[in-house]
């Protein structure tokens, strides 16, 4: 009974998915985000405009003369992120959980660092709209260890015509630097996501591999994550181990701060075993997204 919580919030995510979105903007309708060279945003409908300003229909304000001279940017959204008659920006770290990755890829030219306990380093970027790199090491020289894990996160992803569907295929693949082949360490895996960036379940399969041995038996990932505000994120991450005796796996559940410049996770992470007392270990990690 101590792993319901985990297992409750998956089945939540997978009703989440069948229901229809709350929205406030009209179907159809072309909904317009302008930015004025004074820092101020408006985010409505064009009523009416020319050569020297435009009206616009904000869901705060009312109609509004904008002139063109005081626009710094000015971008077509989509209405469907107009909630409650606020604008909710596009999730910034869709592409991953708490270190897990979604099957949703990386904008070209899109990327985000990452650090989780000061330890674990990753950045990843993406090259193409389909593949993206990543990196990551464990700073071990902080405890005068001269061995240094390092590690590549090569991403493949692939939307497909259904929508609200992704599928992936990527490798962890890395060395502990200063011991020749035999540490070499990584998975290889594939994934798919169901559902959209602010509401999702993913599931997927790998086979990890340490020196020249392999795993005889994949290990399975189930994790979702459900927005239930602007900047605010539910997320489970589990890891299932079939096959390995007296072990089932591990897990997590915890909550996502992420407004558009920055992401910081925390989250309570334990075993899957019979006859454990605790609640959970914490997670903490930050996240910055950039962009070229």
């Amino acid at each position: 009974m101590r792993n319901l919580p985990f297992m409750v919030l998956i089945c939540l995510c997978l009703f989440q998915l069948l229901l229809p979105v709350n929205v406030l903007g009209q179907e159809n309708e072309i909904v317009h985000r302008i930015e004025t060279v004074d820092g101020n945003v408006f985010i409505g409908t064009i009523i009416s405009e020319n050569t020297e300003a435009l009206v616009i229909n904000t869901t705060g304000l009312g109609e509004i003369t904008i002139q063109r001279s005081n626009i710094k940017t000015m971008e077509e959204v989509d209405a469907d992120r107009i909630k409650t008659g606020v604008y909710w920006f596009e999730n910034p770290h869709s592409t991953r959980y708490f270190f897990a990755p979604t099957a949703m890829g990386l904008r070209d030219d899109q990327g985000y660092y990452q650090n989780t306990w000061i330890l674990f380093n990753n950045a990843n970027y993406g090259l193409t709209d389909n593949f993206s790199m990543g990196a990551g090491f464990i700073p071990m020289f902080l405890f005068g260890i001269s061995e240094t894990p390092i590690w590549l996160l090569p991403k493949f992803s692939i939307p497909m015509a259904q929508e609200n569907i992704h599928l992936s295929v990527g490798a962890l693949t890395g060395i502990v630097t200063g011991t020749g082949a035999d540490g070499t360490f990584g998975i290889l895996y594939g994934t798919v996501t169901f559902g959209s960036q602010d509401r999702n379940l993913t599931t997927g399969l790998g086979y990890g591999y340490a020196g020249s041995n392999w795993s005889q038996t994949p290990m399975l990932n189930i994790s979702g994550m459900i927005r239930t505000g602007r900047t605010i994120y539910i997320i489970t991450e589990n890891y299932l181990f079939p096959g390995v005796e007296d072990f089932l796996g591990f897990g997590s559940l915890g909550v996502r701060w992420a407004p558009e410049n920055i992401a910081i996770d925390f989250a309570l992470a334990r075993t899957f075993s019979e006859g454990e007392g605790y609640i959970g270990i914490p997670w903490l990690g930050l996240s910055i997204p950039f962009k070229r």
